[in-house]
């Protein structure tokens, strides 16, 4: 399968970032591309002041359009995460993954908010305003299983070998790494989560923008089961194309038996 990681810059107009989308994928016709990939808060600025004011239900007006744009382009879509508002209105965090004739496949609310007040570095409360899934996903493409999961969901590897022991060969992570914590746990961290449960990582980001308040470290990048870096952009707009075969997962496990040699008996 051939990945399209599509590392675009925001603004603060949704319709604006939705445009830019499509004429990106109007020129990656004829590549290939299988699958393809939008970071974390793709169309909106990250703030917790943003959310509940770009929040859209399910099936919303930008929903819509990701759909729309999923099939006309006959691909996979992990559309980023887009603030949803949801039952008794309250927001969310939200993932969607659209299948190649725009129909919905997976949606993943962000289990763990980012809550950190980091001494000299970086403080943000997403509980502020968003309130956390209650769900783990993994969901079923033509290629194989996939998890999906948010950003500073990635952070607790118990999350991500659940992923794996339902049949994830792949973990789709939509993500906006931070300038304090990027440079010390951006490439660290999904190399292990690869490396750990002998899987593909897919990280996408957002480019930076240092205008913002919060300024995304950018450098989406691919891991595969054996903790090599495959595919990595730098901070700046960018696209990356990465050819997987999933089944590179099932030889790694078979050489090196970490899932089948866990001791269930002591954890």
């Amino acid at each position: 399968m051939r990945v399209v990681q599509l590392q675009t810059p925001v603004s603060p107009v949704v319709e604006d970032n939705l445009k830019h989308l499509g004429a990106l994928l109007e020129n990656l016709q004829g590549r290939g591309a299988d699958l393809v990939c939008l970071g974390e808060m793709f169309a909106c600025p990250y703030d917790t002041a943003n959310f509940p004011r770009y929040a859209e239900p399910e099936g919303g007006g930008t929903w819509q359009a990701l759909s729309r744009l999923a099939k006309e382009y006959g691909i996979y879509l992990s559309a980023g995460s887009l603030p949803e508002v949801g039952e008794g209105g309250k927001s969310y965090n939200t993932a969607y993954v659209f299948d190649r004739e725009g129909r919905q496949i997976a949606k993943h609310r962000k289990v763990h908010l980012f809550d950190v007040d980091i001494q000299g570095g970086q403080r943000f409360k997403e509980s502020e305003t968003l309130s956390a899934g209650d769900q783990l996903t993994v969901f079923d493409t033509e290629f194989g299983r996939m998890g999906l999961a948010i950003c500073f969901d990635m952070r607790f590897p118990e999350l991500v070998r659940r992923m794996t022991e339902e049949g994830a060969k792949l973990i789709l992570a939509p993500a906006a790494f931070n300038l304090t914590t990027g440079p010390a746990h951006w490439e660290l961290m999904f190399r292990s989560r690869a490396v750990d449960n002998q899987c593909f990582v897919v990280a996408t980001s957002v480019a930076r923008d240092e205008s913002f308040s919060y300024v995304a470290w950018g450098h989406s990048l691919v891991a595969d089961p054996w903790g090599r870096v495959l595919s990595e952009l730098g901070a700046e707009p960018g696209m990356a194309v990465t050819d997987i075969d999933l089944a590179y997962a099932d030889e790694i496990r078979r050489q090196l038996p970490l899932l089948s040699a866990r001791r269930r008996d002591l954890y």
